[in-house]
């Protein structure tokens, strides 16, 4: 059986920024290049749109023979070159990588005994491991400087200094070990949020137990910088997963502000700061603090990345959290504009990272807002039509719900029907027939057989009645991520589904003190 062909390289070449492929052209730096297959092989991998393994060796050779090990020793050369060149390029702007060369040249200084070259050189790099707190570089500086006074035979130095230099190693293991268990905590919260928060008794008393650690007991314990960070991510985290609302967003404006005090450090890494900044943006909204959702939206977008995968980051969590702002305030024209400049860029990223349910769940009630009812429904039967779709049973459920209501508003009166006995083969057969599926499915029962507008109203009144005595359920909270009881609403009123959501998000503007 023939092996599948690996699409490692391809995935490397298109996860190169524009400044890294430039880079990699002047890195190879070969008069020739033109010429050269893994310069062509370059080119053909960066001109496909998806991985085409045998179009790329027809670009390369023609119809020339070639074995198949000589293809494969092209492509991993290739891969290997780019790598070198990434590595090149990391040591002009990384911290890291300036420490680790500094350290390097410590090296070889030592070995040819420049040992006064040797203390100039750490002198910097300790200077540089304090400033970015890089504790484990600090503890290889210090070895450092023992070995080289134990080569000098230092005695009044080493008599001196060992003193201060075992403290600061003290303090140093210390910190890194005080970062290291604020990390286990962290992630066993993060595992437990993943994983589904049940808010059961058993649930809420693991996450207690992982919050009486004597560490959260008070942040004077995280005494660097990346301990304090941590600290406040993990208060942030646990108030989310406990849904104490109000704590969750004063520990996310204060982690949000935190970060945001040591401008050094995010030029050296965002990720933590775009992290903290979604998760003010979901405590701002989750309070309705919406003018705080929108400042903090025209922050995130600023932010300029440093990596890919933090330019993935910005466009995803800034089009997820505008797509709910606008979706929660009625703003669904604003929400178009949007969508239309997402749909657009998305193919930079890499279309399958956007290939999920909560997109096309937001691209649903966008376009449902708008009254595009079509294209609603083309991101319902997308999200429907995913493939192995994993979600949850009850937002499948709702889905079925949400493609009666879509039908319903295109008139397809024969083919409710339809979907009626197929909406309620799934109900029972996931065992999801509960009380609030019951009463939409005998509610498009019914509404299909009455014909005067005063007898619609009428069972939309009593729709209305029954959704309003379930909907506070938390087995139904799933129900108030598209707004039924507005479009509810809107039929007994005659108004437009947008307008009817507009209205009941038009308080005076908050702002946070």
């Amino acid at each position: 059986m023939p092996k599948t062909p690996s699409t490692k390289l391809f995935h490397l070449v298109k996860s190169l920024t524009g400044a890294e492929k430039r880079y990699f052209k002047i890195f190879i730096n070969s008069k020739d290049a033109a010429t050269n297959k893994y310069v062509q092989l370059f080119d053909a991998i960066e001109a496909q749109a998806e991985f085409d393994d045998e179009a790329l060796r027809q670009a390369i050779y023609g119809d020339e023979p070639v074995e198949t090990r000589k293809y494969s020793e092209l492509k991993s050369y290739l891969y290997d070159l780019i790598l070198k060149s990434l590595m090149a390029y990391d040591e002009k702007s990384s911290v890291d990588y300036r420490l680790k060369n500094m350290l390097l040249g410590v090296r070889t200084l030592f070995k040819r005994s420049h040992f006064e070259d040797c203390k100039e050189l750490l002198y910097k790099a300790k200077k540089v491991a304090l400033d970015y707190e890089d504790f484990k570089t600090l503890i290889e500086i210090l070895d450092w400087e023992k070995k080289i006074a134990h080569s000098q035979t230092a005695i009044t130095y080493l008599d001196k200094e060992l003193e201060n230099i075992t403290q600061e190693e003290a303090y140093f293991l210390t910190a890194i070990k005080t970062i290291t268990d604020y990390q286990n905590i962290f992630f066993s919260i993060y595992v437990s949020l993943r994983k589904g928060v049940s808010r059961d008794e058993k649930q809420i008393s693991e996450l207690k137990a992982l919050m009486d650690n004597p560490l959260m007991a008070h942040k004077e314990h995280a005494k660097s910088f990346k301990a304090q960070v941590l600290y406040y991510r993990i208060y942030s985290l646990y108030y989310f997963s406990i849904s104490d609302l109000h704590s969750f967003y004063e520990s996310s404006k204060i982690l949000l502000s935190l970060i945001g005090s040591n401008p050094m450090l995010l030029k050296e890494d965002v990720s933590e700061y775009i992290s903290a900044l979604n998760n003010h943006i979901i405590s701002c909204g989750s309070l309705e603090y919406l003018d705080e959702v929108r400042e903090t939206l025209d922050i995130l977008i600023e932010v300029k990345p440093i990596t890919k995968d933090d330019e993935v980051k910005i466009h995803r969590q800034y089009y997820s959290n505008k797509f709910r702002l606008c979706i929660t305030t009625g703003e669904f024209e604003e929400g178009r504009k949007e969508l239309n400049r997402h749909l657009k860029s998305i193919e930079y990223f890499g279309r399958e990272q956007f290939q999920r349910s909560d997109y096309y769940f937001q691209y649903f009630c966008i376009y449902f807002g708008c009254g595009d009812y079509p294209k609603a429904l083309d991101s319902l039967n997308e999200w429907l039509a995913m493939a192995g779709n994993s979600d949850r049973l009850d937002l499948q459920s709702f889905a079925r719900i949400l493609n009666l209501i879509i039908h319903y508003e295109l008139g397809n009166t024969v083919l409710i029907e339809s979907l009626i006995r197929s909406a309620y083969r799934y109900f029972k057969k996931g065992e999801m027939f509960f009380e609030m599926e019951k009463v939409f499915i005998q509610f498009f029962k019914e509404e299909g057989k009455l014909m005067s507008k005063s007898e619609k109203k009428t069972a939309f009144i009593a729709l209305k009645s029954h959704f309003e005595k379930l909907s506070h359920l938390p087995i139904y909270k799933k129900y108030s991520l598209f707004d039924i009881n507005a479009w509810i609403e809107s039929k007994i009123t005659g108004e437009p589904f947008a307008e009817v959501v507009r209205k009941k998000k038009s308080l005076p503007a908050t702002k946070v003190a």
